[in-house]
C-alpha cells in the first residue's frame, strides 16, 4: 500500500469553457423534515465547481429545496405517505441518471424497504461515478453481498458508526485501526473509502492518504452532506475517484478551518463550510501543483 502525501492537481478551467465543461451533478436526497441535507450537498457541489447541479427530492419538499438556492435545478420525485422517496421514483430517476456525470445518494433519505431497494438498484446498476453517504450507506449495510458488485466507480463516505455497520466491526476496533480496516474494506469491495473523523482516511486499498485539515467545530450536523456534494462535483469535472475524494476531503477541512478562524469553532455550522469553500479554493490555488490539463 502506497501512502500519498501530495494533493492531486486541480481540475482545469479552460478560458473557452461553458457550464457543460464542468459536468452535471445529480444529488438524490431528502425527506420530510430533512430538506436541508440535499441542499447542503447541493451547496457543496456548486461551490465545488460543478457546471450544473440537480437536486432530486420528494415532491413535497421541492419548494423548500428550490427556495434555499436559485443556482440549482430540482427534480420532484414520487414519495410515500411519510414524505420519503417512494418506489415509483425509480422510473423517474432512470432517465435523469443518464444525463449526469456524477451522482450522490443518501443525504436525508430516512429508511424504508423501498429506499433499500432503490439504494441497491442504483449501487448495482449505475455506471456513472456514485458517491454514497448517510442513509444509503446504512441501507446498503443490510445487503453486504452487493457492495463488491458495481459497474462504475464508487466512493463511500461513512463516519465510524456507519463504517461499523458496513464492515461488521465495532467502533472501538475501527478507531484503533482506522487505516488498516479502511484499506482492507476498500480493496475487498473495489471502492474508494472516505472514513471520516479526525485524520479522515482516504483509500482505494492500494493508495492511502490521511487528511490533515479540519477541526472539531465541523462536528455538527450537515457537514458530511457538504463533503458529499463537493466530491461529486470533482468527479463531474473529470477527477479520478481517489483524487476526487482526496482533494474533496482537503478542501472541505480547509474551508472549515477558514470558517472557524473567522467565526469560532463553537459557532460553526455546516452551511459555513460551503460558504468558505471559495476561500479554500483561493488558498489552495496559491500552493497547489499545476492544474490538470484537458
Amino acid at each position: 500500500m502506497h501512502r500519498v502525501t501530495d494533493l492531486p492537481a486541480l481540475p482545469e478551467r479552460p478560458a473557452d469553457s461553458h457550464k457543460g465543461t464542468f459536468g452535471r451533478v445529480l444529488i438524490v436526497g431528502g425527506s420530510q423534515g430533512m430538506s436541508g441535507a440535499p441542499a447542503l450537498a447541493g451547496l457543496g457541489a456548486l461551490r465545488g465547481g460543478a457546471g450544473l447541479v440537480f437536486l432530486a427530492a420528494p415532491s413535497s419538499i421541492v419548494p423548500i429545496v428550490a427556495a434555499i438556492e436559485p443556482s440549482w435545478l430540482t427534480i420532484p420525485l414520487a414519495e410515500d405517505d411519510r414524505g420519503r422517496i417512494a418506489a415509483a421514483a425509480r422510473e423517474e430517476l432512470h432517465d435523469a441518471i443518464a444525463r449526469h456525470d456524477a451522482i450522490a445518494i443518501g443525504p436525508g433519505w430516512g429508511q424504508s424497504d423501498a429506499l433499500r431497494d432503490l439504494a441497491q438498484w442504483m449501487y448495482s446498476t449505475v455506471d456513472r461515478p456514485l458517491v454514497v453517504d448517510a442513509d444509503a450507506l446504512n441501507l446498503l449495510a443490510q445487503l453486504p453481498g452487493v457492495l463488491g458488485a458495481h459497474p462504475g466507480p464508487r466512493i463511500l463516505t461513512p463516519h465510524p458508526a456507519e463504517f461499523s455497520r458496513l464492515c461488521g466491526r465495532d467502533v472501538a476496533a475501527i478507531q484503533s485501526h482506522r487505516e488498516e480496516l479502511a484499506a482492507e474494506f476498500a480493496r475487498a469491495q473495489g471502492v474508494v473509502l472516505v472514513l471520516k473523523g479526525r485524520g479522515t482516511v482516504v483509500t482505494d486499498g492500494e493508495l492511502i492518504a490521511i487528511n490533515e485539515t479540519g477541526n472539531p467545530g465541523m462536528a455538527t450536523g450537515g457537514t458530511g452532506d457538504v463533503l458529499t456534494g463537493l466530491i461529486a462535483a470533482l468527479l463531474a469535472q473529470g477527477s479520478e475517484p481517489f483524487a476526487a475524494a482526496r482533494l474533496g476531503a482537503h478542501l472541505h477541512g480547509l474551508a472549515g478551518d477558514l470558517a472557524a478562524a473567522d467565526l469560532s469553532q463553537p459557532g460553526l455550522i455546516a452551511s459555513d463550510v460551503a460558504r468558505y469553500l471559495p476561500q479554500a479554493w483561493l488558498e489552495l490555488g496559491r500552493s497547489a501543483p499545476p492544474r490538470r490539463t484537458t
